[in-house]
This record gives C-alpha cells, structure tokens and sequence, in this order.
C-alpha cells in the first residue's frame, strides 16, 4: 500500500508500507525526516505527532488525546500520533502532513 508524506516545506514524498505498520514506523524506516519517535512507539512522548485529514482513521482514544497536548509544535482538530495509527489496505493513498518540529 502507499502513503504520502507532505513535509514542512511542502514537497511530498511517497513510500511503500506493509499493512500493519504504524505511521511513525513506516515514516522512520524510510527516511522519512520529521518524526522523531523517541519512546518507539510506547505512545510516551508525543514526537511523532503529524497532522491527518481523513475520516477513515479511528477515533482518537482518551491516552492519545492526553499526549497531543504535550506536541511541540501546534496542536489543531487534525493532530495524530504516528505510533497510535495502524496502516491498513482501507488507508491506501493516506496523506500524512508533518509538523515543523517535534521537540
């Protein structure tokens, strides 16, 4: 499946991924700058936030919601954690638009 990964300034960049994988590990398997994910995906220190328009993804669950308050860059009604989205083949074609900064 593919996603598209919209950077800071502006230029796109598209990767391949295997189902299953969360945003934040596609994105930093790939090069993809911008996510820092300190905690591995523990969901303990909101450094993969991203901004997601798309209302095929699940609802934001109340420990997610909790960390985005802590992002380092503006928290808006798009903002997602990478760790806490599983890719699946209905996210085919996903964009996923990074902040200017995580820390």
């Amino acid at each position: 499946m593919q996603i598209v990964f919209v950077l800071p300034d502006g230029s796109e960049r598209g990767i391949t991924v295997r189902e299953g994988m969360s945003i934040m590990a596609a994105a930093t398997s790939n090069g993809i700058g911008g996510i820092v994910g300190e905690c591995g995906g523990n969901a303990m220190c909101a450094t993969c936030h991203v901004y997601i328009s798309d209302q095929r993804l699940p609802s934001v669950s109340e420990e997610e919601d909790e960390l985005l308050e802590g992002t380092a860059d503006e928290r808006t009604l798009e903002s997602r954690l990478g760790c806490q989205i599983r890719l699946t083949g209905d996210l085919d074609g996903l964009r996923v638009r990074l902040p200017g900064r995580q820390v």
